[in-house]
């Protein structure tokens, strides 16, 4: 296994973001709130790899790494966010995706940089940036206050690699 310098950077930014959160998390008693929006260990080790191609992300003028995915056959503009443990929508990109949630829908809270938003659990059948490909991905839809959808690593930790450059990222399924 290797890493490059731009790996080991983006590695370090998300074990800092997630120990942060859940810092947060306790100070403000929420850490118990925020596990109503996970899955199951059981469920999440019979899921399947990535397959497919390998694809490219180009970095954005903005300093992000920003992916046109496929999911359940419609592109959502997504940021790669490795500081994400989950996919990330917004409402309106799930209301695209076709799925019509009820107020009741969004029973777990996570914290996010605003504070802590209400989310709603959901699986999504398939996710696509290109030709890497992973079926059934655990995902979140945040009820208010996310600018946009997020592409985690509910996603990206079911690939085989991922890999940075200063210019892109490579995704291998």
């Amino acid at each position: 296994m290797r890493f490059d310098l731009s790996s080991l950077g983006i590695m370090a930014v998300a074990v800092a973001s997630a120990l942060t959160t859940v810092w947060g998390m306790d100070q403000a008693g929420l850490r118990g709130q925020a596990q109503a929006a996970t899955f199951p260990a059981a469920h999440a080790a019979s899921l399947a790899s990535a397959h497919g191609a390998p694809a490219q992300v180009l970095k954005g003028l903005d300093g992000h790494y920003w992916a046109d995915a496929l999911i359940e056959g419609r592109a959502v503009r997504m940021m790669v966010d490795t500081g994400a443990s989950v996919v990330a929508l917004t409402r309106n990109d799930a209301a695209r995706l076709g799925l019509r949630l009820k107020p009741d829908d969004f029973s777990g809270t996570v914290i996010t940089a605003s504070g802590p938003v209400r989310a709603a659990p959901v699986e999504l059948q398939t996710v696509a940036v290109a030709g890497a490909r992973v079926e059934r991905v655990q995902a979140l839809v945040v009820e208010h206050g996310l600018p946009h959808s997020l592409l985690g690593m509910s996603y990206l930790g079911r690939l085989s690699a991922f890999t940075a450059t200063p210019a892109s990222l490579t995704l291998r399924p």
